[in-house]
C-alpha cells in the first residue's frame, strides 16, 4: 500500500511562490506504474484536481487553472513529488491534498473531471496554503 505525506504550506502574498512536497513509500518510483496527484479544497468549496504526474514515464497533467503557473515534478532518488507554484492568487487559497494511485498511471480523464479523486486511494494529511491579497 502506498503511503503519502504533504509538507511546504504556508502563508504568502499573492504574486509569491511556495513549493509542495508529497514524500512516498510503498512503491518504487520509476519503475511501478504508480500516479501522485495534487488536490485542493478551498472553504466552502468542493475538492479539486490540481495536477497528476505518472511515474513509469513522467506525464503530468494540470488542471486549466493552474497551467503554466504551477509544475509538478518527481525525484525518484527520494521518492518524492514536488509541486511547485508560482504567481500564486488568493483563489489558490486552500488545503492541498497529496494522493497516489497504485492502480496505474495518472487517469485517462480531466484533471478538473468530478471524479478524479476517485481514483485514488492513499490520501496524505494535507497542508494549508494561504494567499493573501
Amino acid at each position: 500500500e502506498v503511503h503519502v505525506v504533504e509538507s511546504g504550506g504556508g502563508l504568502v502574498q499573492a504574486g509569491g511562490s511556495l513549493r509542495l512536497s508529497c514524500a512516498a513509500s510503498g512503491y518504487r518510483f520509476g519503475f511501478d506504474d504508480y500516479a501522485i496527484g495534487w488536490f485542493r479544497q478551498a472553504p466552502g468549496k468542493e475538492r479539486e484536481g490540481v495536477s497528476c504526474i505518472s511515474a513509469r514515464d513522467g506525464s503530468t497533467y494540470y488542471t486549466n487553472s493552474v497551467k503554466g503557473r504551477f509544475t509538478i515534478s518527481s525525484d525518484g532518488a527520494k521518492n518524492s513529488v514536488s509541486l511547485e507554484m508560482n504567481t500564486l492568487k488568493p483563489e489558490d487559497t486552500a488545503i492541498y491534498y497529496c494522493a497516489a494511485t497504485a492502480y496505474g498511471p495518472c487517469p485517462a480523464i480531466a484533471v478538473s473531471n468530478r471524479y478524479y479523486a476517485d481514483y485514488f486511494p492513499s490520501w496524505g494529511q494535507g497542508t494549508q496554503v494561504t494567499v493573501s491579497s
